[in-house]
């Protein structure tokens, strides 16, 4: 512990003997590698650069699409998803309706001629 005689602060010996004298040598290549050979070959300097929008085969109608959905915040995406969710599942049971019509009416029986 350390004592205080008049305001003075006086240390222990017992933190003197905590002092390391210790030198780290930071020229060890096994400590402190400068560079390892075949770093760069896992994780490149640039990132991948994106094929350029024209080799995407798409027409004006779909360019115009893209260019509205950027253009739209996170919540207006989100509303998106959402319809095409609902269309999605109309249109699922339309088709449900129409395979059941299609059982009925049996259209889509197996003939088998002999």
């Amino acid at each position: 512990m350390a004592s205080s005689d008049g305001g003075n602060f006086q240390a222990p010996d017992k933190e003197l003997s905590l002092l390391s004298l210790e030198k780290l040598d930071r020229s060890s290549p096994d400590l402190w590698p400068e560079q390892i050979p075949g770093v760069y070959d896992f994780a490149p300097l640039s990132p991948p650069t994106p094929e350029p929008p024209k080799l995407l085969n798409l027409d004006d109608q779909d360019y115009n699409l893209l260019y509205q959905f950027r253009l739209l915040t996170a919540l207006e995406i989100i509303e998106e998803v959402k319809k095409l969710q609902n269309v999605a599942y109309q249109l699922g049971l339309e088709e449900a309706k129409e395979m059941t019509r299609g059982k009925y009416l049996h259209i889509l029986n197996n003939r088998k001629t002999k």
